[in-house]
């Protein structure tokens, strides 16, 4: 949609701008610098090259922002992961090996199946299986120790609706 406005908006500036020039040209007096041709071309000239100028800074510039913004989506991603796993090695022994598991799985099934359909269009409202893991995996935890209450805290913080990781979909089940 936001494609078509651009467009749209171009064509109604150009428009204007042409519709402006032609009634300049209409008025103008005679052998003045808009009513002769050759004269007119040197200005038309000037006035093409700057916009050719400035139509190649915004697409630098679109390119550079987009680029960067993927660039940085997938730093936080691996961040975001990483220090999952390093607050999964805080929790009790019995599931601290299975919680780092399931985050890889996870991270597999995101990166593996539901990108590719999130541009495809096509997520819909399905469940990452290893999300419905991670849940029930962390129901199961009695942190006993303060470093476990610690990490148990963290790990909540950390998959909360207004802190979530940009790796985890928007499906996750405790969202």
């Amino acid at each position: 949609m936001n494609l078509l406005w651009g467009f749209l908006v171009t064509a109604g500036a150009t428009a204007v701008a042409v519709a402006a020039m032609l009634v300049v040209r209409r008025r103008a007096p005679e052998g003045s610098y808009f009513k002769d041709g050759d004269r007119a071309s040197g200005v038309f000239g000037v006035l093409a090259t700057g916009f050719s100028v400035l139509l190649g800074f915004i697409i630098f510039l679109t390119f550079t922002s987009y680029d960067q913004s993927r660039t940085g989506a997938e730093a936080e991603a691996a961040l975001a992961l990483t220090q999952q796993v390093e607050t999964a090695q805080f929790f009790p022994a019995v599931v601290r090996n299975e919680l780092t598991g399931e985050l890889v799985c996870y991270a597999r099934y995101v990166v593996n199946g539901e990108w590719e359909r999130m541009e495809a269009g096509t997520l819909g409202d399905d469940l990452n299986p290893w999300g419905v893991a991670l849940f029930r995996t962390l129901q199961g935890v009695e942190p006993s120790s303060p470093s476990e209450q610690s990490a148990y805290d963290k790990w909540l913080d950390q998959t909360s609706i207004g802190r979530r990781p940009a790796w985890i979909a928007s499906t996750a089940p405790w969202a």
